[in-house]
């Protein structure tokens, strides 16, 4: 993923401001460190900061059109290019960036080209003829984007806060799906399938075209000219992933590139369920598998780093991005640019353990429909910016636009969970990789019980943030929150701690605003805590509130964190992070 920041309509076309643009383009530079580009035409500026994925030695930005009068900077990556190529056989390509056919796109067809991408996107493009401008969003929102106004009448576009929170008058996040123009004045969506009016389908259930959906989908995100591997948790999700690679890889450009052994990585704590379970996945599937550890110290540590680069204050979304972080910074150092994740699962089948109390599919459905459009602002957030922090792409076949389309089809009736017939979170998913003849994993893993990342990763991991928390937020100060935070007042310990960091980062009001508050249970939405009376005394977003579901329900309370004493076993400072992978050079201690 790329970085891009763009200044739209300034009065100001001095040298001073283009220094400016530069400096705020460079905070974005973790996200695109291999090459930095800027176009400026009067008053309208576009910075790139690049991470070269495609095309590595061509496809620098900004990008032009054959006659360079339509200029665009994009961050993501455009799957079906070639195809769009073809449709255009008349327009001369400069480079061999999947991105290139943004800008011929937008001369052929004019602004309604956007749904003809396949792929994830934020993109700004300036039209010279008429200095109009154009800027847009992928689908889910699986790449950030912000756009910002000035009191001088000039719009900001950016990837991330922090590259216009300081020179906007207020700033907002740019709705996925949407597109904006300046020749319309405004917002328009874009992206309209079925499934958004939330009205309840009635197709019957095929395991064998969902799961050849997804395998498309995991397909088509193997377009790269630079070294990647899978995420590997040892979950449903992950291990489906890296299943379907594993088993596709053979023969691509990819692996006459790079080699057909796929390399997984995991993270966790030791002795955690997700690093147990993602060795046995790799073992079966023959990865190349790296291995990193972390203790609860490392993570309490690198918080700040997180908050920064996630910019967020949400609880569980911070809790998720810290290991996450911490193994995109090793993974990098492996000299590894893209990886395949598992994100979206949960939402569009119904995952979270909390679904186990849906009172029916209407209300199954309808809660799905909302996880998926607030996915921007929770775990796309932390997968893309986790990752790109430190130069490293994160890729999510869950959330392919087609593969959505078939999953949110299928009559929720299917994907209810149904004890007395056997049919637990994800059913749907599980069995159509159920396959006796070529197996895609192990049966226990097939059916291994959801785990929310930041549990799976480690149960201590969360009450050790629970507990340094204890540490650091008296309860004096937690009975002024509501008056220090009247918006998104924080009601526990926890949540008091990461907003004070988030505030000193990002304090302008419009920044408190982008992200989303209310109470949750196991990641729910705040209607769904009406399905079970009990949950509403047991807020908390870890999957582990579900008491009831989870195998490993939270006890009644935390042991030697109420009473203010941290419980030293929980972050005693033990050897730094561990890296155990297919070479001695990837063990490092400090």
């Amino acid at each position: 993923m790329c970085g891009i920041l763009a200044l739209l309509g300034c009065p100001d076309d001095s040298q001073a401001k283009r220094v400016r643009v530069l400096e705020l383009s460079r905070r974005l530079k973790h996200r695109g460190p291999d090459w930095s580009g800027i176009y400026q035409h009067g008053d309208f500026y576009l910075a790139h900061q690049r991470l070269a994925i495609i095309d590595p030695t061509s496809g620098d930005q900004p990008l032009f059109n054959q006659d360079k009068t339509i200029v665009v900077t994009v961050n993501g990556e455009i799957y079906n290019h070639e195809k769009l190529r073809n449709l255009m056989p008349n327009h001369k390509f400069r480079t061999g960036s999947d991105c290139d056919v943004i800008a011929h796109l937008y001369e052929e067809y004019g602004e309604n080209f956007v749904d003809m991408l396949d792929g994830v996107f934020s993109f700004v493009l300036l039209d010279t003829r008429d200095n109009s401008f154009l800027a847009a969003r992928d689908a889910i929102g699986i790449t950030p984007l912000y756009i910002g106004w000035g009191l001088d009448g000039s719009v900001w576009i950016s990837s991330e806060l922090k590259g216009l929170n300081d020179d906007c008058e207020h700033f907002e996040v740019f709705p996925p799906g949407h597109l904006y123009s300046s020749k319309n004045g405004g917002f328009r969506r874009w992206y309209n399938p079925q499934w958004f009016s939330e009205a309840v389908p009635s197709n019957p259930y095929d395991p064998l075209v969902l799961r050849r959906a997804f395998e498309n989908a995991v397909i088509k995100r193997l377009m790269t000219d630079v070294p990647f591997g899978v995420l590997l948790s040892g979950g449903l999700d992950s291990s489906l992933v890296a299943s379907v690679t594993a088993r596709y890889l053979a023969g691509t450009k990819a692996a006459k590139q790079w080699g057909a052994q796929l390399h997984s990585f995991c993270v966790g704590l030791e002795g955690s369920p997700d690093l147990k379970a993602a060795r046995e996945v790799a073992d079966y599937l023959g990865t190349v598998h790296h291995e990193f550890t972390f203790t609860v110290q490392d993570g309490i540590d690198a918080i700040e780093d997180v908050i920064y680069h996630i910019e967020t204050y949400d609880v569980t979304t911070i809790r998720a991005s810290t290991p996450m972080f911490l193994m995109s910074r090793k993974i990098k150092s492996l000299g590894v640019k893209m990886v395949i994740s598992g994100e979206g699962s949960d939402e569009l089948f119904g995952g979270y353990l909390y679904f186990h109390k849906a009172p029916n599919k209407e209300e199954f459905h309808t809660e799905t429909c909302h996880k998926i459009k607030a996915l921007h602002q929770y775990d796309c957030l932390r997968a893309n910016k986790a990752t790109s922090a430190w130069g490293l792409e994160a890729r999510v076949p869950f959330l392919d636009k087609e593969f959505i389309n078939v999953a949110m089809s299928i009559d929720p009736e299917w994907k209810m969970i149904k004890h007395d017939q056997g049919r637990i979170e994800k059913w749907v998913l599980r069995k159509a990789f159920d396959d006796e003849e070529h197996p895609y994993l192990p049966k226990h893993i097939l059916y291994r019980q959801k785990e929310q990342f930041s549990d799976g990763v480690g149960y201590s991991w969360i009450d050790g943030l629970k507990a340094h928390a204890e540490q650091h937020v008296t309860d004096r100060m937690m009975l002024n929150a509501s008056h220090i935070f009247p918006h998104n007042t924080p009601t526990t310990k926890e949540a008091y701690y990461y907003r004070m960091i988030f505030e000193r980062f990002f304090p302008q009001n419009s920044a408190r605003l982008t992200v989303p508050g209310g109470p949750s249970i196991a990641c729910s939405t705040a209607k769904a805590i009406e399905w079970d009376a009990s949950w509403s005394n047991n807020l908390d977003p870890s999957g582990r509130a579900a008491i009831g579901v989870h195998n490993s329900a939270y006890d009644d309370h935390l042991p030697d964190v109420g009473n203010g004493n941290l419980d030293t076993t929980i972050i005693d400072n033990v050897p730094r992070m561990v890296g155990v992978g297919a070479s001695a050079e990837l063990t490092i201690r400090s």
